[in-house]
Order: C-alpha cells, then sequence, then structure tokens
C-alpha cells in the first residue's frame, strides 16, 4: 500500500473512532518534505484530541495498533492544553513540528504555538551530550564489528544531522533547507568535517554501497566531528553565541 493511500487510510479510521473528539492529524518529519525517503523516513503523526481519557483513548486502539503493524511509528496523542504546557519542555521537537508539517485533517494548531528559545537552547546542549554519551556506550558493546558499527552510524545520522540544525538556530542562525546543505553549514560554524555524514546519506540514498565504505576510518571522522560539535555548542552556548 502506498504511502499517501495508508496515510488516508489512517485518518478515515481516527476520525470514525475519536468523531468530534478529534481536533486535528498532523504528518510531520521528512515526510512532510522533499526529502522524504520510503526506506528510512517515518511517517510520524501527531494528533490533537479535546479529550484524552482512558475512555477515549481506549476508542483509538485498533487505529493505532493497524498503523504499528504497517511499520509506523504509534501516533502521539496531545490535548491542545497540552501541546502548548509542552512547548519548553519539546522545544526541538515542536520546532521541527513548526518547520515541517503537513495538515491532515482539522485545524493548524502548530502555526500559533509559541515556544520559549532559551529552553530550546539549553535542551540543544543536552541533547548532543546525551547522543554523544549514547554513540560511544553503543560503539563500545560491538567490539570492532563493523557491520554493527556502520548500522550504528545509519542509525544515528539523522538525529545528529537534527541536532546540527537545532545548533544553528540556538546560534542564531536560519539553516538551509536541505540536509545536505545543513550539515555544510554547520560544518563550518561548529569546526568539523562534515564529509562520513554525507557518505551515510549517500548510502541511505543509494548513491553508494556499503562494500565501497571504510567503516573504521568513516566511524573515526564520524565521532570527531560528533565530539567538536558538542563541545563547539557547549562552548557558544554558554557565551551567549557570540563567539
Amino acid at each position: 500500500m502506498k504511502t499517501e493511500e495508508q496515510l488516508t487510510q489512517l485518518v478515515s479510521k481516527l476520525k470514525k473512532a475519536a468523531e468530534s473528539n478529534l481536533l486535528s492529524v498532523i504528518l510531520y518529519g521528512s515526510a512532510a518534505t522533499d526529502e522524504f525517503h520510503p526506506e528510512h523516513s517515518d511517517l510520524n503523526v501527531l494528533c490533537i484530541l479535546r479529550d484524552l481519557s482512558s475512555r477515549e483513548l481506549s476508542k483509538l486502539s485498533a487505529a493505532s495498533a493497524w498503523w504499528a503493524k504497517k511499520g509506523h511509528p504509534a501516533p502521539l496523542f496531545f490535548t491542545l492544553e497540552e501541546l502548548h504546557h509542552s512547548a519548553d519542555i519539546f522545544a526541538i521537537e515542536l520546532l521541527d513540528i513548526k518547520a515541517a508539517r503537513r495538515i491532515l485533517y482539522g485545524e493548524d494548531v502548530i502555526a500559533p504555538l509559541h515556544v520559549p528559545m532559551e529552553r530550546h537552547r539549553m535542551q540543544v546542549e543536552r541533547e548532543f551530550r546525551n547522543n554523544t554519551l549514547r554513540l560511544r556506550q553503543h560503539y563500545v558493546m560491538l567490539a570492532g564489528d563493523a557491520r554493527k558499527t556502520l548500522e550504528l552510524m545509519l542509525s544515528s545520522v539523522s538525529t545528529f544531522a537534527a541536532l546540527f540544525r537545532h545548533a544553528l538556530l540556538a546560534l542564531g542562525e536560519e539553516p538551509p533547507t536541505t540536509k545536505r546543505a545543513t550539515l555544510d553549514r554547520a560544518g563550518s560554524a561548529l569546526g568539523f568535517d562534515p564529509s562520513p555524514f554525507h557518505t551515510l546519506l549517500d548510502i541511505r540514498e543509494g548513491r553508494k554501497r556499503r562494500s565501497e565504505v571504510d567503516v573504521r576510518a568513516t566511524f573515526d571522522k564520524y565521532l570527531q566531528a560528533v565530539v567538536k560539535a558538542t563541545e563547539e555548542v557547549d562552548r557558544r552556548l554558554a557565551s551567549g553565541g557570540t563567539t
């Protein structure tokens, strides 16, 4: 079943289950952009409802289970009030939704949403540190397995690419519209080599075969880039982003 057919069916199932309780269904992330790739991009869906009591949530079980069986992340459910109250906690996530979304049903409740940028800067620093620690932790456990190391990089590259975008935002720059251009701009701004990220995107997009990649050398550059970006973000944001 094609992507658009699946989205249409999901909305239909949600409308039938929730009826007047359903306020909005929003597709967000790369699936709402020109960079969507069927093999690697998730179909992320945000649902806004008026009432999220256990009784109302139970009505959504069948539609959510059907969606998950198609291989997609389970929909996120918020009330409108919760969404606004979460802007200071999920600053990165909500800025991403504001930047790339498609309204599948109902109102565009994202457009008027205010995200406090001071909280965003704090989250950017924290996420860089957390994801750098996770990268090291997972690599150590792989015991030099090249195949698994490549999978580790491929599974984390989108996360770091998103963080580079948010680093530019936190530093007062408007990021480019494409992932590759953002990587290049972030590399220039934060002083790291973006080439390993381009290599991984080439693999994901079918431009390069896995067998063509020197995994050890690529990971060395990948880790160096992540650590350099993390340290530079910490230094720049601690000084107000002026140096």
